[in-house]
């Protein structure tokens, strides 16, 4: 079975989290797994909600290279598709349905070319190829990666990590870069709630209207607060305009006249604290002025700023009011220096696919399971899963949206990545390298 055929089957396992269901799909790839020579368990916090570890080993001690994903998707309503989100049809020359970019292409072509290692007789000559197939990343990893990194350690160890998060071909100034995905920004949304009295509706004199005094914050929460430079956005501006503009607000309007939406989905982001207001309650009766209301707003920081930080952040945007603010499960994002032996691999690896194409290491405005590896082990973890047959502009539309689909000749990029990357990073006790490309 090659990766767009074990891709067409994946979707056809509905693991929509919640509730997940991703038991079936989970043992449908240890099967495979274990045909060709890996040591493979189902580890799980709870029997409904699995994860799939697999290992192989090598013939000396040695660094772990982990190949990391999850099965899990989120919903899709199939009136709003124009085929079943969860047919895996092959049609146009994509493979189509919810999970073919998010990520069950990255999850088909790993999964693929480890089993056509192991069969060739290929092992490590130094340290270990992990697999980790998890559950629940779609909502928050409390059954999956987090759990895996933070209850069974020794399980998953590695020291090298590859996940999603990037890997899109872009062109800027007449050069090419695939996207490589540094870190992840933290997790600080926020709940911003004033009281007041209640009161009839017909009556606005009487009470006092709690929702009225959370106006001055949400009218402040379209600015955004100052931009911010990092090593990464530094690295970020340096790679595309050749130098790091003294001026932020400069150097972004430098790659948006050269690329809007390269500048709107990765380097807006990227320049600092985001805030989002997206939701908002107060009177559960049209007509009784509400005596509580409250703001809730998605705030993304840069990797390592703490909540206090980000509260400063904050509050120069909306300033103080007759309100309170508090967080809501707030995690403060990190990041892995870019460099190295799995850097220089990557980059060796796309000057060979192609040529002339550079990486271009950013920071992910959104959070994945990058983050429990980094944390747990201080592993360098890049986010990178190739792709050049379609474009930016098509893949971020599509994941979690309807008509989710993927190239057949970028799962065929991808399963080339990751059939070639395990040899050149931890040598070969068996046959040297696959690579056909």
């Amino acid at each position: 079975m090659n990766a767009v055929e074990l891709l067409q089957r994946l979707i056809q396992f509905n693991t929509v989290n919640p509730p997940g269901n991703e038991g079936p799909a989970l043992d449908f790839l240890r099967g495979m797994l274990d045909d060709s020579g890996w040591q493979t368990e189902i580890l799980a916090k709870v029997p409904e909600r699995p994860n799939l570890v697999a290992r192989l080993k090598g013939a000396a001690p040695g660094p772990t290279l982990g190949l990391i994903s999850h099965v899990d998707t989120v919903p899709a309503n199939p009136e709003e598709w124009t085929r079943d989100p969860w047919g895996g049809d092959l049609a146009d020359g994509y493979i189509w349905g919810r999970g073919a970019l998010d990520m069950k292409d990255q999850v088909a072509s790993e999964t693929v070319a480890c089993i056509a290692l192991a069969a060739s007789g290929w092992r490590p000559a130094t340290g270990d190829l992990l697999l980790v197939v998890a559950a629940d990343e779609e909502t928050g990893a409390h059954y999956g990666a987090k759990w895996l990194c933070e209850e069974v350690p020794e399980k998953v160890r590695c020291d090298w990590v590859v996940n999603e998060g990037a890997g899109e071909m872009v062109e800027f100034g007449g050069r090419r870069f695939f996207t490589l995905s540094v870190g992840e920004k933290g997790t600080f949304r926020f709940t911003i709630r004033a009281t007041g009295v209640a009161g009839h509706g017909s009556i606005p004199g009487v009470g006092d209207n709690a929702l009225l005094k959370l106006a001055p914050a949400l009218a402040a929460l379209h600015r955004q607060p100052p931009r911010e430079s990092t090593p990464d956005t530094d690295r970020f501006l340096q790679t595309l305009l050749g130098h790091v503009p003294s001026d932020l607000e400069a150097g972004l309007a430098a790659v948006r006249a050269a690329d809007p939406l390269l500048a709107d989905l990765l380097a807006d982001p990227m320049l600092g604290v985001t805030l989002a207001p997206t939701m908002a309650a107060a009177s559960s009766r049209e007509n009784v002025i509400p005596s509580k209301a409250e703001i809730v707003v998605d705030c993304r920081t840069p990797p390592g700023m703490t909540g206090e930080q980000a509260l400063e952040r904050i509050e120069s945007v909306i300033g103080k009011g007759d309100w309170q603010i508090s967080f809501n499960d707030p995690v403060v994002g990190n990041r892995s220096d870019y460099g190295g032996p799995l850097a220089e691999a990557l980059e060796e690896w796309a000057d060979l696919t192609e040529p002339g194409a550079g990486v271009l290491p950013l920071v992910m405005p959104g959070f994945s399971d990058s983050h429990w590896f980094r944390k747990a082990f201080g592993a360098t973890v890049y986010g990178f899963c190739p792709q050049s047959a379609m474009d930016m502009a098509e893949t971020k539309t599509l994941v979690h949206g309807a008509d989710e689909r993927v190239a057949v000749a970028d799962v065929e990029l991808m399963e080339d990545l990751f059939t070639w990357l395990p040899p050149r990073m931890l040598g070969t006790a068996g046959r040297p390298d696959l690579r056909s490309g």
